[in-house]
């Protein structure tokens, strides 16, 4: 799917899941070197730029929500600019360039062309796109600290996997924020160099850098709450195991001397006290409860037992 928006003096053209045709139709109207064509005709695995006196490509991933929970995936987008058009190509929807597009078409209803140039239209751009990664690191973290309550709440166990996942999600963002920074920064330098814009663009490029920088951070520092909390997700379940192997332990040592008691008096030999006793049973019984009074006193005082 093609989808055109003119402004001044130029026009972004942005392609969703394209064809060779479709690649091939917008090279040929942008006069698209050779080189850069062939990266739009495929999916980069890993960040790209690559230029020419005309032009420069950018290629980026950008982390977003999987199909599965926990899951974090990479979405690509490649960005041609030149000095009068600005070309994206992506293989599966983005949802920050779709509602880009949607509030584009709403203001070419109003305006017959949008007031602004290349260079605002390409900031513009990548501040939807990092708006999209804050909302998912936002999201993710609102997931933490709700596994934070529910941790401190009791539910120690239920709550390591809830952890991990939301740690692999700020871990899958952490790396996919940090392999954009040397091209994306390369990109932009190109970009000035380059001479398109006017010296304004110096501020822009500046603010770019720094909107992936900021997320980048964020994330960073979100993954490192995740870590500490599943570090105490641990200590706290290696307590509370702790505490219930001392109590069966505690237990166990109490019903050991009762059945040492039982057993003795289960042997029936000659000689042996209370065996013509009619309360034999009772007193027997009565012998057990007390040892077993005396050590569960013993127990709670030395704070062995609850």
């Amino acid at each position: 799917m093609i989808f055109r928006h003119e402004y001044l003096d130029g026009v972004w053209v942005d392609l969703e899941q394209p064809n060779e045709e479709d690649i091939r139709q917008v090279a040929e109207e942008f006069s698209i070197g050779e080189h850069i064509e062939r990266e739009l005709l495929y999916s980069t695995p890993v960040p790209l730029v690559m230029s020419d006196e005309n032009m420069a490509l950018l290629v980026l991933h950008f982390p977003t929500h999987g199909t599965d929970n926990g899951e974090t995936k990479s979405q690509e987008v490649d960005f041609v600019v030149g000095r009068n058009f600005i070309l994206t190509v992506r293989y599966e929807v983005v949802a920050s360039l779709h509602h880009l597009k949607k509030l584009l078409e709403a203001q070419s209803l109003i305006a017959e062309r949008a007031p602004i140039t290349t260079d605002v239209l390409l900031e513009v751009l990548f501040a939807h796109l990092y708006t999209s990664v804050r909302d998912h690191t936002n999201h993710t973290a609102d997931n933490l600290s709700r596994v934070e309550k529910e941790m401190f709440n009791g539910h120690e166990k239920m709550t390591v996997r809830s952890i991990s996942n939301i740690s692999r999600e700020f871990l899958h963002s952490e790396a996919s924020l940090a392999t954009q920074e040397e091209p994306l920064i390369h990109f932009l330098n190109v970009l000035i160099r380059s001479g398109f814009f006017d010296s304004s663009f110096e501020l822009r490029a500046q603010r770019i850098k720094a909107e992936r920088t900021n997320i980048a951070r964020r994330v960073k520092t979100h993954r490192a709450v995740a870590t500490e909390l599943r570090e105490t997700n641990i200590a706290l379940l290696g307590a509370r195991q702790n505490e219930i192997m001392k109590t069966l332990t505690t237990i166990n040592f109490i019903f050991l001397p009762l059945g040492l008691i039982s057993w003795t008096f289960a042997m029936r030999t000659e000689g042996m006290p209370l065996i013509d006793s009619p309360n034999a049973f009772w007193i027997v019984l009565g012998i057990m409860l007390g040892v077993a009074m005396l050590l569960i006193t013993f127990f709670i005082k030395r704070r062995w037992l609850f």
